[in-house]
C-alpha cells in the first residue's frame, strides 16, 4: 500500500495533496485521474481516495471511504524527552528509527551537560512524516523545539497526569552509586509514558533530583554504555515490545 498523507483530509469531500505529495503521486508513480490511493491525516485515520485532479504540484483527491474509523479506547502514548546530540545527524536517525518503532511525542531538551542546546524542529518533522508512511503508521508524532529541562518541568509537562489514566515517568540515568530499575521491568502495559534521555554527558545531580522531586522513576538501560540516540530507541522498543504482550 501506497501511504500519503494530508492534514486536510476529510471523511467526505475534496483535499488538495501539498507539492512533495502531489509530486510523488504524479510524477514518481505516474498516478492519473481516477486512479485510488490511501490517504491518512496522521491522526489515526485512514481514508481510501480516488484522484481528481493529476496536477504534480496539487493533487486534488476525493474521499471515497473512510477505512479505519476512529477507535474507542486509544492505544497507549510514548513521549520520548531527549538532550540532542552534539551531531545532528544522529537525532535524525533516531527520529526516523523512533516513528517506525512507534513514538506519540519527542521532546528536544536543554540539560545542563548539552553540547548542543538548539535544533531545528522542521527537518526532523519531515523525516518523521517519511518514516511515518515508511512503516504504514497513521500517527504523526509531535516534534517539540528544544526547551530546558528545568522550564519544561516547571511548565507542568514533567508533572502532570492525564485525566483518567497514569502516566508513567522515567529518568534513565548513569549514576551506578543510585538505585535504578531495568526499564523493561518497569514499564506496566497498558498505560502512557514519559521517558527522560539526558546528553553524551549525562543528566547533572541537580537534574537528577529535579527529576525524582517530580516523581520521575530512576530506570537502567542495561549494562552496557549506551550512545544518547541508542538509549532512546532502546527506550521505544522496550515500550512498544511491552505493550505487545
Amino acid at each position: 500500500m501506497q501511504l500519503f498523507y494530508s492534514k486536510e483530509i476529510t471523511e467526505t469531500g475534496y483535499a488538495t495533496l501539498d507539492t512533495e505529495e502531489s509530486r510523488h503521486a504524479v510524477r514518481v508513480l505516474r498516478m492519473r485521474e481516477g486512479d485510488e490511493l490511501h490517504v491518512t491525516d496522521g491522526c489515526g485515520h485512514l481514508y481510501r481516495c480516488a484522484i481528481v485532479a493529476a496536477d504534480a504540484s496539487a493533487c486534488v483527491v476525493e474521499t471515497l471511504l473512510e477505512v479505519t474509523p476512529p477507535a474507542d479506547t486509544p492505544r497507549c502514548r510514548l513521549h520520548l524527552a531527549v538532550a540532542p546530540t552534539k551531531n545532528p545527524s544522529r537525532m535524525e536517525w533516531l527520529v526516523e528509527k523512533a516513528v517506525e518503532v512507534g513514538i506519540d511525542e519527542l521532546t528536544l531538551l536543554d540539560c545542563d551537560h548539552s553540547e548542543r542546546s538548539f535544533l531545528k524542529t522542521d527537518r526532523l518533522e519531515r523525516i518523521a512524516l517519511s518514516a511515518m508512511k515508511q512503516s504504514l503508521h497513521l500517527s504523526l508524532p509531535r516534534i517539540n523545539p528544544a526547551i530546558a529541562l528545568q522550564e519544561w518541568m516547571e511548565s507542568g509537562e514533567g508533572r502532570a497526569e492525564k485525566a483518567g489514566a497514569v502516566t508513567q515517568k522515567f529518568i534513565a540515568h548513569c549514576e551506578a552509586g543510585q538505585p535504578r530499575t531495568p526499564l523493561d521491568e518497569a514499564l506496566l502495559p497498558g498505560h502512557d509514558a514519559v521517558v527522560l534521555i539526558g546528553p553524551e554527558g549525562d543528566f547533572s545531580e541537580e537534574e537528577i533530583q529535579l527529576a525524582l522531586r517530580q516523581g520521575f522513576q530512576p530506570v537502567s538501560l542495561g549494562p552496557s554504555r549506551l550512545r544518547t540516540e541508542t538509549a532512546a530507541l532502546y527506550a521505544a522498543v522496550a515500550f512498544s515490545v511491552k505493550n505487545e504482550e
